[in-house]
């Protein structure tokens, strides 16, 4: 996040001088539930301390009245040692658990002693401990003492999430809303969060990383309660406009908005190099060029020019039979991106959504989805989304074999990639890979903006490029007449793979097309392209406003059918660290203008991949009714047979 004027930096010293206090309260104290109801007992004490000394009985006038219910000793430290996976010793990740915990709550403290200095609620308090506050302050002393009660619970569950968000894992926890959030001052504020976040790893976690899972979806649950209460409180202004860093964590508090960890996530997958994907002329080519787009995001702007100027790819899909090389276009676009942030010093942050975040329970699958879809849009990172065999992930509406969890999926995916409150920056994209795109809902296959058709090796060379590959050094066997991998030299390959669509390839798109050729001529005017796009829309209803979208969108990436020199990713300096309208002018200066060949051949590519999706789909369906039909038959030949 960049800094603001207005921004202040939180002095380590100020940090640290409430650490005895934010020690003190992990360690153990009581508190009695007034709004929550207690769910877990109490761990049981180590030694004598906090559940053995008689609990301290107010005196001040109005405090007798509330509940009495006995405390409970709360000890945080306790019950994050005794989670399972440890071995009798504080393991690192409970340490680093509880030293978050320490640290978030004194930096919560810290903010919270600043705005009493940027307020009267310093001397007011001053004034109530000598006992001369005046009955005309008393309304604003607690008016203050609420506001200073959210300030530092949402500081708290900022810099705890913050904190403890490189250590998450793709374990996930459902803990419900916070419910014992007090306001009468920050000290008891904190007493009742933590005594329900003592509550909440108690019940949910069950190993180290539901621990973590556990403690960060109580931070996010806590930061949406007080931000709600806090857009109808007073006296937040002084917190709301100023802003405060701390510089040993980077962690900045903004106002009632989160702050995020602009950390990747450490790949661990088989990257693969373009000249070892063999075949996939376009599905490569878009890809390389897509891996350079998605760097030239400026951070500063959180805007990248591609996503301005037109062309940028946020959402496409791979097609392509089983084998043909979906995984390694992934293993590819993945290794280039990462290789490209790693010189650029960017995080980049890479997630697959899998049949692993389809859940039984109603609402769970639609929350993994949710969460996947956050993660990789992250405006401080660079993000890669993936959806491997969407077909199985996602279900189609209307279809009875599709699962509960599977609609949930579908419904999350539609509206993140071109619902009403879609923006796209330009630092992410996701792709779709199908072995079967016709088994996909067919509004959520349009929502791809770009088409891959992943065909793996077609011709001759091909073929014997992968084997040259495939088979390794460990042999002496001659390569024969054969330049290895001049077939795949990628600029001349999409050249003939473009040109191979100026006509369709599906039969049921070419009648199309010859008739409305026969009726207009060449097709060389937007008038008659018009046409032709009407005539696809009479034989296929399925193709919509939103097919001519993403056909434009394919023409303009085209328009930038250009990419970006190697020399810019591998020197920062000479692009990816300009500022935005110096990348701007650089990529506006390499754009091609649009011709009618472009338009053509765009326009066939997407509706090729429409119709070959129509007429699997359509075939299989006939296929099933056939074998339901011989099925039912067969059975009743049967029958007869054995009645009579």
């Amino acid at each position: 996040m960049s800094q603001t004027s207005d921004q202040m930096e939180l002095r380590e010293d100020d940090i640290r001088s409430h650490y005895a206090a934010a020690l003190d309260l992990i360690d153990g104290f009581d508190h009695a539930p007034r709004i929550a109801t207690a769910t877990a007992d109490a761990p049981v004490e180590k030694s004598s301390g906090v559940g053995t000394r008689r609990r301290f009985r107010s005196t001040t006038p109005g405090l007798a009245t509330r509940r009495t219910v006995r405390a409970e000793g709360i000890q945080l430290t306790t019950r994050i040692e005794a989670v399972e996976g440890g071995d009798g010793l504080t393991s690192p990740l409970q340490a680093t658990v509880l030293q978050s915990l320490r640290r978030a709550i004194a930096i919560a403290l810290g903010v919270a002693d600043q705005f009493a200095e940027r307020t009267a609620l310093k001397d007011l308090k001053r004034a109530n401990l000598e006992g001369g506050l005046s009955d005309a302050n008393r309304a604003e002393f607690s008016e203050l003492l609420t506001a200073e009660a959210l300030v530092t619970l949402y500081v708290f569950g900022s810099a705890t999430a913050f904190l403890l968000a490189s250590h998450a894992t793709e374990d996930t926890v459902e803990v419900g809303e916070v419910d014992e959030v007090l306001t009468d001052n920050g000290q008891l504020a904190l007493h009742g969060v933590l005594w329900e976040l003592d509550q909440d790893i108690a019940t949910h976690a069950t190993s180290e990383p539901k621990l973590v899972a556990t403690i960060l979806a109580f931070a996010e649950a806590l930061m949406d309660k007080v931000a709600a209460r806090a857009s109808t409180a007073t006296r937040l202004e002084p917190f709301i406009a100023a802003s405060w860093h701390v510089e040993a964590d980077d962690f900045t508090v903004d106002g009632f908005s989160p702050a995020t960890k602009a950390k990747g996530t450490k790949l661990t997958m088989q990257f693969k190099k373009p000249n070892e994907v063999v075949g996939n002329h376009i599905a490569k080519y878009q890809a390389m060029k897509l891996a350079k787009m998605v760097m030239a995001y400026d951070f500063e702007r959180k805007l990248n020019p591609f996503a301005e100027l037109g062309g940028f790819i946020f959402t496409f899909m791979g097609d392509g039979k089983p084998g043909t090389g979906k995984t390694t276009l992934i293993q590819m676009m993945a290794g280039l991106i990462n290789d490209y942030c790693q010189v650029a010093g960017y995080p980049f942050r890479y997630q697959n959504l899998s049949t692993d975040n389809i859940d039984s329970y109603q609402g769970k699958s639609g929350q993994n989805a949710k969460a996947f879809i956050n993660n990789v849009l992250d405006p401080n990172a660079i993000g890669f989304g993936t959806i491997d065999d969407i077909d199985q992930l996602a279900g189609k509406r209307g279809d009875r074999q599709s699962s509960a969890g599977q609609l949930e999926i579908t419904a999350v995916l539609m509206e993140s990639f071109a619902g009403a409150n879609t923006v796209v920056r330009g630092n992410c994209t996701f792709g779709m890979f199908s072995n079967y795109p016709e088994n996909v809902d067919d509004a959520l296959r349009q929502r791809a903006g770009a088409r891959f058709l992943v065909d793996g090796p077609q011709t001759r060379d091909d073929y014997i490029d992968i084997l040259y590959l495939l088979m390794g050094k460990n042999h002496d066997i001659p390569v024969g007449d054969h330049d290895v991998f001049s077939a795949q030299e990628i600029k001349k390959a999409v050249a003939a793979s473009f040109e191979g669509h100026a006509k369709p390839h599906e039969e049921g798109l070419m009648r199309v097309f010859d008739r409305v050729r026969d009726q207009v001529g060449e097709l060389d005017t937007i008038a008659k392209m018009g046409t032709y796009l009407k005539g696809i829309q009479e034989a296929d209803e399925r193709f919509t406003g939103r097919a001519i979208k993403n056909i434009t969108d394919a023409v303009k990436v085209r328009a930038m059918d250009f990419e970006l020199p190697d020399e810019w990713m591998e020197n920062p300096e000479l692009f990816l660290f300009k500022d935005y309208d110096a990348k701007k002018a650089m990529i506006a200066d390499l754009r091609q203008p649009i011709t009618t060949d472009m338009v053509l051949q765009e326009i066939n590519r997407y509706a090729d991949s429409e119709f070959r999706y129509a007429d699997k789909s359509d075939e299989v369906a006939i296929e099933n009714m056939v074998r339901d039909f011989g099925r039912q038959e067969e059975a009743k030949r049967r029958y007869l047979k054995d009645k009579g």
